[in-house]
């Protein structure tokens, strides 16, 4: 078998969590910042975790983590 490769840019974005969960940052906190709400962009600021019906992608996409 050959080895894998894994794809770089969901590496950048992605995390692996001690239970083996995948921990990825929120979007929408890049510019446009001035209609939203002190609310909004402090709840952007914390981490998620990548829901489970798209972690099953993300293990193939990610061998290595």
């Amino acid at each position: 078998m050959p080895k894998l490769k894994t794809k770089r840019a969901a590496a950048k974005r992605f995390k692996l969590t001690g239970t083996g969960k995948l921990k990825r940052n929120k979007a929408y906190k890049r510019h446009i910042l001035t209609k939203k709400s002190a609310k909004t962009k402090r709840n952007l600021r914390k981490a998620a975790m990548t829901d489970s019906t798209n972690a099953k992608v993300m293990k193939k996409v990610l061998p290595y983590l």
